[in-house]
């Protein structure tokens, strides 16, 4: 005998699209000793808080703050120093980028917003509070949306 093939219509299935967030270049660092240390997770082109408090809360704003990723040259994202941002030496691939919030020193919160993440943005920062030594470290892991459609 022979075969017959049977022409079947032709369908496409669009299904619904899948979001997938992949995270690149997750580099794991050399442990320190820190009063915290916290994951945040973020896509490129989104505004991210890297929370940093102080314990118990202090009126942090005319003190002196430091944000900083030790893997840059210079390291500085954002300083903070008595009373005012002092972005001489800022890292110019944050510059325009990096806010604190006065309101929020006043209670103790000396968290960073960082505006339009950049996948080069992806790495460790370290929250400095000099006048009592304390640091807190965050890794920010940058990843960017990608969609499946599947036929």
């Amino acid at each position: 005998g022979q075969l017959t093939l049977k022409r079947q219509p032709c369908a496409l299935f669009f299904h619904h699209t899948v979001i997938l967030l992949l995270l690149t270049d997750i580099r794991t660092g050399q442990s320190q000793t820190v009063t915290s240390s916290q994951k945040i997770i973020t896509v490129v082109g989104e505004d991210v808080i890297l929370p940093c408090y102080l314990d118990p809360a202090t009126d942090a704003v005319s003190k002196s703050l430091e944000w900083g990723r030790p893997d840059l040259d210079p390291r500085f994202v954002h300083v903070w120093f008595e009373g005012q941002d002092h972005l001489v030496n800022q890292n110019p691939s944050y510059k325009g980028r990096t806010s604190l919030s006065t309101e929020k020193l006043k209670q103790g919160d000396l968290s960073l917003k960082l505006s339009k993440v950049k996948h080069s943005d992806n790495g460790r920062y370290r929250c400095f509070f000099p006048s009592e030594s304390k640091e807190s470290i965050i890794e920010l892991l940058v990843g960017k949306w990608t969609f499946f459609i599947t036929l």
